[in-house]
């Protein structure tokens, strides 16, 4: 069975890009092969440099105020990089729909991946699922995949240290554990 490639793994790693921007096009390039992004050619500076305002763009829908920003600064991501769909078999795997032109270089790649997979999470799990860490002093991005949607931290350590404060915050100030 062939998966999308824009689904799932196409909004994680623009959340984890995101979070720990790459500072090189080699590190660009090698955390996308890590990925499974399958890239034929090299990443050069123009390559990071456009990477790098994608994800301030991608930044901008994750923290829309309302469902109706996020649809419209994602439709602005979609606009500027997608193109037609097509089928392909380019690597002998099997037939499978991409929305991207062949022999493109890695940043429009990637615009490409992360606008029409961030689109398809968003209409297929809810326009909700995407945001930041609720702790306050965490400004981690995440995407909602669980089952149920109520994702509100980025990690379980932020959710447990969260949850230490709110139990402490209940209790009459001088009170002992």
């Amino acid at each position: 069975m062939h998966l999308n490639p824009y689904g799932e793994d196409a909004v994680n790693l623009a959340a984890e890009l995101a979070n720990r921007r790459p500072t090189t096009p080699a590190e660009l390039l090698d955390r996308c092969r890590a990925a499974g992004l399958a890239v034929d050619g090299p990443a050069g500076p123009e390559d990071l440099a456009r990477s790098l305002v994608l994800l301030d763009a991608w930044e901008g829908v994750v923290d829309a105020a309302d469902e109706a920003e996020r649809a419209g600064r994602l439709n602005l991501l979609l606009a500027a990089g997608a193109a037609h769909p097509r089928l392909t078999d380019h690597a002998g795997d099997g037939w499978h729909l991409h929305y991207r032109d062949d022999d493109q270089p890695l940043a429009a790649l990637l615009a490409t991946l992360i606008s029409v997979g961030t689109a398809l999470h968003l209409v297929g799990r809810g326009m909700h699922r995407l945001g930041r860490c609720a702790v306050a002093e965490c400004a981690v991005v995440f995407a909602d995949t669980t089952r149920t949607g109520r994702r509100r931290y980025c990690s379980h350590r932020c959710a447990n240290r969260d949850a230490v404060r709110r139990h402490r915050a209940g209790r009459p100030a001088g009170a002992v554990a």
